[in-house]
């Protein structure tokens, strides 16, 4: 009977906030809060366009084996001499 429940904690909280933060402080914050969360999404979406020109412009490169194993030797010959 001495505590408050969760609701009564809630309504304490409302009343504070209005009491001293203003009528218009909830507002404003719901709305940057609302500008965070479309930055975010428009962030997500330039991001896989970016991803989706990348692909777009890479194009596969074929190695020939024969090409592969004389670039090797080549290597191995380099390094051998120093």
């Amino acid at each position: 009977m001495g505590t408050f429940s969760i609701w009564h904690w809630l309504i304490v909280l409302v009343v504070v906030l209005v009491l001293f933060g203003g009528g218009g402080k909830i507002p404003k914050l719901m709305r940057d809060m609302g500008q965070g969360i479309n930055a975010f999404k428009k962030g997500l979406k330039e991001d896989q366009k970016g991803k989706d020109k990348a692909a777009e412009g890479d194009d596969p490169k074929v190695i020939d084996q024969d090409q592969a194993a004389m670039a090797s030797t080549e290597e191995k010959d380099k390094a051998a001499s120093g």
